[in-house]
């Protein structure tokens, strides 16, 4: 069975601390899935955006670009 925990913490150094109340439910040899999500890392203008997008662009599975034409219609 998995346990889904969500929690705020700072990284320092690379480590991240996992708070106390959490600590005893984890063995010491166990694997763990970590998922980050950083808080302050939104792009401040346009051109930010624009890079953001262009440095991690979003993948479609089923995402077909469109023709010269299609992209030129009126």
């Amino acid at each position: 069975m998995s346990a889904v925990v969500e929690f705020q913490a700072q990284v320092k150094d690379g480590v991240i601390v996992i708070p106390e109340q959490y600590k005893s439910s984890l063995n010491q040899a166990q694997d763990v899935r970590v998922i980050l999500v950083q808080q302050n890392s939104k792009p401040t203008n346009d051109a930010d955006f624009l890079t953001e997008l262009l440095e991690n662009p979003v993948v479609m599975a089923d995402f077909v670009p469109l023709t010269r034409d299609e992209m030129y219609e009126r």
